[in-house]
């Protein structure tokens, strides 16, 4: 359902050939328990700020919120497989060394 009136407007195959500079980082980890993340994986969690998180830590230990803004913990669109050499995942890791899931510890 379009938001606001705006009607969306389907992207052609190959229609995005250059980096726009405006997508998703796709950080490679969890920043709780540092386990790598498949970009393809429907369980990673993202906040607003694209904090990271997989499952598990989302939550078993950040409960859904995100320990650096408080906002929520949602799911983490999938990038499509032409757009990621365009736009490859991040290779940045961060860890809050705060957070360690218990069975680490």
């Amino acid at each position: 359902m379009p938001i606001s009136g705006l009607r969306q407007r389907p992207i052609a195959p190959g229609t995005l050939a250059a980096d726009t500079g405006q997508v998703l980082e796709l950080r490679p980890n969890c920043e709780c328990c540092d386990r790598d993340l498949d970009p393809a994986s429907p369980d990673v969690l993202i906040c607003t700020y694209e904090c990271t998180s997989c499952r598990d830590c989302a939550e078993n230990v950040l409960h859904g919120v995100c320990p650096n803004c408080g906002g929520e913990l949602v799911r983490r669109p999938i990038r499509p497989a032409r757009l990621l050499a365009v736009n490859p995942p991040s290779t940045k890791r961060v860890v809050r060394p705060d957070c360690i899931p218990d069975s680490a510890r």
